[in-house]
């Protein structure tokens, strides 16, 4: 019994945050099983994350066991971020490049956002397996930081993806920030939450509210880049009603 609670407890909050991001795609949702697809490939960036993190780990460019500043800010970026985002990256592109489907600025933020999801409800069982002794602890803080973190990164990845995709003359920087923009908020989230451990009391506490302050900082910023492409389909939208 206890097995169905701890995969309830992981798969919750992933499912609660694909609801709603499915539901902000009002004008012309995503066929089911694109979107299946899109969480499917989300699983499967977890093992192309790993043969990009596994080498790098190999060669000593980072360590999981780390006992300074440095050892986190490399673990953070090299061991995390950077293959995690690159292998969503590449998810992303397999699926949209020649996909008739997308064809709303919002959804390359729906896509972005299953796959980061399916990356996380893989992640989010194997961390409340490994800790069966505190997995409700663990649950809950996943649930309120680790799951939504991949939720916003998705956003982001999508986003500038979409900016790059419908734009009349696509930049190199923006095409920069497909994968740029996730790394540094995925590596500056996993930074200051692995630096607790090399911290004394007193900086620990301002470390804390740091976290939680960029937590909410990183989702308002989120939120408005998915405001920001429901306003253009919506103008979009308009303007080809007027054409008809």
């Amino acid at each position: 019994m206890n097995i169905l609670y701890i995969l309830v407890t992981a798969l919750l909050p992933v499912v609660i945050l694909l609801w709603l991001i499915y539901r902000r795609d009002k004008y012309c949702p995503e066929p089911s099983g694109q979107l299946f697809k899109a969480f499917w490939y989300g699983l499967l960036s977890v093992f192309l994350s790993l043969t990009i993190s596994l080498p790098l780990d190999f060669f000593g460019v980072y360590s999981s066991e780390f006992s300074s500043l440095s050892g986190a800010f490399r673990y953070a970026f090299f061991g995390a971020a950077i293959p995690e985002e690159i292998a969503k990256f590449v998810m992303l592109w397999l699926l949209v490049r020649h996909s008739k489907y997308f064809d709303e600025a919002i959804d390359g933020i729906v896509y972005a956002v299953f796959i980061s999801l399916g990356f996380a409800a893989f992640e989010n069982v194997l961390y409340l397996f490994n800790n069966m002794d505190q997995w409700v602890a663990v649950g809950i803080v996943r649930a309120l930081f680790s799951v939504p973190a991949h939720y916003a990164f998705g956003v982001l990845m999508g986003y500038y993806y979409s900016q790059y995709r419908f734009s009349v003359r696509p930049s190199s920087k923006v095409a920069l920030c497909v994968l740029l923009v996730p790394i540094v908020f995925h590596g500056l989230f996993d930074f200051i939450l692995m630096s607790f451990s090399s911290l004394p009391p007193l900086v620990l506490l301002f470390s804390l509210i740091l976290f939680i302050v960029f937590c909410i900082k990183m989702h308002r910023f989120a939120q408005k880049r998915i405001t920001e492409q429901i306003e253009r389909d919506e103008l979009w939208n308009k303007l080809a009603d007027m054409q008809k």
